[in-house]
């Protein structure tokens, strides 16, 4: 962890000093149906949220039905049935400006179209690209180094050490009020419904920030 912190105090000075854009990213998901902002029960006792109207194998069941669709169309407009929207997101070291996108399901093909997504931003900027991230899976993929190579040293990752992104990286407490924003509390009827609130309030985070990310 020492050793972490010593290397993105690094990566933080030379993005103060303008040689590079650095990003914190991370992923999140976003459940259809409504969660408790707060409860109250016994004591060693843990509260199980309840899944109905679905039972596990029929949210499975709605889940493969929402990848099937997304892989043959790849439009929100063609999906008709899921529960769990995927969100990834990094935010620009320095600022509170969060480059996004919503998926139905976290692979490494969306996170590679994600890189391509941010290198489109910072294209005219002429500056190298860094992205720090945890180690999960799709981080790690080997399937990612032909994007590396694509962009010839102008994009790397940073990865964190394992379990420490709660503390290392901001973007974790974006999600949490982005997640009230959204409205705590609420079911959707569809998926594409939270699709369009998702949209709606990350959009707007960029007029007027919802969360002001505290830099060093």
């Amino acid at each position: 962890m020492a050793q972490a912190r010593v290397e993105l105090a690094k990566l933080e000075n030379q993005a103060q000093q303008g040689q590079i854009i650095l990003l914190y990213e991370d992923e999140t998901i976003v459940w259809r149906f409504a969660l408790p902002r707060a409860g109250w029960w016994h004591k060693d006792q843990r509260y199980r949220l309840p899944i109905r109207p679905f039972t596990r194998q029929q949210i499975n069941h709605q889940e493969r039905l929402k990848r099937q669709a997304w892989k043959a169309h790849r439009s929100w407009s063609r999906i008709r049935t899921g529960v769990l929207l995927s969100v990834i997101g990094a935010v620009q070291y320095g600022t509170s400006k969060v480059f996004w996108k919503a998926t139905p399901h976290f692979d490494t093909s969306e996170f590679r179209q994600f890189i391509h997504q941010i290198m489109a931003q910072f294209a005219k900027d002429g500056k190298d690209v860094v992205m720090v991230a945890d180690r999960s899976g799709i981080h790690r993929a080997k399937a990612l180094e032909a994007t590396y190579t694509h962009y010839q040293g102008r994009f790397r990752l940073q990865l964190l050490p394992a379990h420490a992104g709660h503390k290392l990286n901001p973007m974790e407490g974006f999600w949490r009020v982005m997640k009230e924003a959204l409205g705590a509390g609420r079911c959707f009827d569809t998926l594409h419904h939270v699709y369009q609130r998702t949209r709606r309030v990350l959009l707007d985070h960029q007029q007027e920030p919802i969360y002001h990310f505290s830099w060093p």
